[in-house]
């Protein structure tokens, strides 16, 4: 919000929040690069394995 040292809608002071180096929110991994990165490649399996299933199934 411009000329406000908070915003309205979620009261946080500019500048607030974690440091920098922060690693209090891993606690899962869940959105690390490397987990980001797994996930594309079992979802590219999975299409991958749909795609040979429909071939099968069509010979």
């Amino acid at each position: 919000m411009s000329g406000k040292k908070r915003c309205r809608m979620h009261g946080g002071a500019t500048g607030s929040g974690a440091p920098k180096g922060n690693t209090n929110a891993l606690k899962s991994g869940m959105f690390t690069k490397e987990m980001t990165a797994e996930r594309a490649r079992f979802r590219e399996m999975i299409a991958e394995s749909k795609e040979l299933l429909r071939k099968i199934e069509k010979s």
